[in-house]
């Protein structure tokens, strides 16, 4: 009896370790990222009427072309039920539980679906990914942001809806 009880508490420790150390990771992270990634834009508060809108899920924001790199800083890294709404002057992500944040017009290099993104993997397909540049001041970062919306068939309309962003 005496044997399972230390054997149950020897489990528990190294549960609760396990997850300090991931929680002390996320952070170190975190405050890392927030030097070399600038703020997130912020939705205008008046950015016209939707020209396109679909819901799903946000996967998350990693550094274009490091699909397992997650951004974490800022509440990026958290993944949750989303709309994603296109107008004239940029895509909206309206984050159900976290801040939501604008990806100016000018900004997308590029629409493209993927199979994954930090940790989400699909076997098709089925991530709509947007690969912006996040500019601030003297800092450029190019980003990759993803979606699994919940109608696939609605992403041919987001490849042509948003082609004539900015090219570089």
């Amino acid at each position: 009896m005496m044997e399972r009880l230390l054997l149950t508490l020897l489990f528990v420790a190294l549960f609760a370790l396990s997850l300090y150390g991931m929680w002390r990771g996320w952070r170190r992270q975190a405050r890392e990222q927030s030097v070399r990634v600038p703020p997130l834009p912020s939705v205008p508060d008046e950015p016209g009427e939707p020209l396109l809108e679909s819901s799903g899920l946000y996967v998350a924001t990693t550094f274009a072309g490091r699909w397992q790199q997650r951004i974490v800083t800022r509440g990026a890294g958290l993944r949750g039920p989303a709309v994603f709404r296109l107008y004239r002057d940029g895509v909206e992500v309206d984050r159900a539980g976290a801040a939501g944040f604008w990806i100016p017009r000018e900004s997308i290099l590029d629409v493209h679906t993927a199979r994954g993104m930090a940790g989400k993997v699909m076997g098709t397909e089925s991530l709509l990914v947007f690969t912006w540049r996040l500019r601030d001041g003297d800092r450029d970062v190019e980003l990759d942001t993803g979606f699994r919306g919940d109608d696939l068939a609605e992403y041919p309309s987001w490849s042509e809806q948003v082609e004539g962003g900015a090219r570089a």
